[in-house]
């Protein structure tokens, strides 16, 4: 706690920053409860494509060797060409959302090109997919995380430090105004009785 001043002024200051810390509060507290709930989900749906991911995988894997074809190149037709993301709004803060990924154009003879190659562009274009979005997802987690860390400190300087503080300069504030109060109290009542006692004096003198 910083030094405080013992008047009047600094206790309306010290209330009005109380006020205000309290009210805040309840604000950051339902950010973070909402930033844990978006963690835990978007962690859940982060699983989930990489189990679809292991999956779309092992399928591939057992045709793979159709690929060492050297009259077959699809390499170029598999590579993305852009990731396409949009952005949503979870409790103030923008997360990256993954649309969908464009890849560059399958054009190819089909009269030579051996008939399974268009499923395996497909399967293949589908595990890359996969892979962007599930690199969507974990820059989405660390976003959130990074927020929900800042947010839980904010709400521990709160909790911990500014409310107790506030309210502790509040408590010594009034005990010394109220000691300051008494003190007066008790000098003017001296000086009354002293005045008293001289006018008593004068007049009988």
């Amino acid at each position: 706690m910083g030094k405080i001043k013992f008047t009047k002024g600094e206790l309306k200051r010290q209330r009005d920053a109380l006020r205000q810390y309290e009210r805040y509060l309840p604000t950051l507290q339902l950010k973070k409860q909402q930033l844990q709930i978006e963690v835990l989900r978007q962690v859940t749906i982060c699983e989930e494509k990489r189990r679809d991911q292991a999956e779309k995988r092992a399928a591939v894997e057992v045709w793979a060797g159709l690929l060492a074809d050297p009259g077959v190149t699809i390499r170029l037709r598999v590579k993305p060409f852009e990731v396409i993301t949009g952005l949503r709004n979870i409790a103030g803060v923008d997360l990256p959302l993954f649309d969908h990924v464009e890849f560059n154009p399958s054009g190819y003879d089909l009269f030579t090109t051996p008939l399974w190659v268009d499923a395996a562009i497909e399967a293949l274009r589908e595990l890359v997919s996969i892979r962007k979005e599930i690199n969507v997802l974990e820059e989405g987690i660390r976003i959130l995380r990074h927020e929900l860390r800042i947010t839980t400190q904010r709400v521990n300087l709160f909790e911990k430090v500014k409310i107790p503080e506030a309210k502790e300069a509040i408590r010594r504030i009034k005990i010394y105004i109220g000691d300051q109060t008494a003190n007066a109290v008790g000098r003017s009542k001296i000086a009354k009785r002293k005045i008293e006692e001289f006018v008593l004096q004068g007049a009988t003198g």
